[in-house]
């Protein structure tokens, strides 16, 4: 496996995952606390957790797409939110993919979740108000729901794609 390769397969990851969040934005919904979302760029975290060997690369994918998440909408509060939620979600779906008694969907529920503690954590520092952790009865099994849908979808995915086949990373 070339060096090549592999940053082109990273860059790849973080561009879907990046074109993911900007379509995202386009969804209006309605019905969740504002500022929620759905997650979608998490489907390509997932993928990444899957079939690249090294956590720091998975890693290496999440930080970028943040920064350029940003860079395109967003602030300093919103890096900072975002990774919040991206760390929390990415070390809990390590952890628990390592520890191997979880599926992908489980994994991916516990991420979901995971992330909206993480950002409901770290908004209650910022505004000095720990009253924020009450939304989590109302963003938490969101982020579970989600997280299983996501879940599905990157299973899915990940029967679809050649990995038997592409070069050792």
């Amino acid at each position: 496996m070339t060096k090549t390769f592999k940053t082109v397969y990273l860059a790849l990851l973080v561009a879907q995952s990046l074109a993911l969040f900007l379509f995202e934005g386009l969804i209006p919904l309605p019905f969740l606390a504002p500022g929620a979302k759905l997650g979608l760029a998490n489907l390509i975290t997932l993928i990444a957790l899957y079939t690249l060997p090294r956590w720091q690369d998975t890693l290496l994918v999440i930080s970028v797409r943040i920064i350029l998440a940003t860079m395109f909408g967003g602030g300093p509060t919103i890096l900072l939110y975002s990774l919040s939620g991206g760390l929390l979600s990415f070390v809990v779906m390590l952890l628990l993919r390592r520890c191997r008694c979880f599926s992908l969907l489980g994994i991916s529920a516990a991420g979901g979740f995971a992330h909206n503690l993480g950002q409901l954590l770290v908004a209650s520092l910022v505004i000095g108000n720990p009253g924020l952790l009450l939304y989590l009865p109302l963003l938490g099994p969101c982020g579970l729901l989600t997280g299983l849908l996501l879940g599905a979808c990157a299973k899915l995915a990940l029967k679809k794609l050649p990995l038997d086949r592409l070069p050792k990373l």
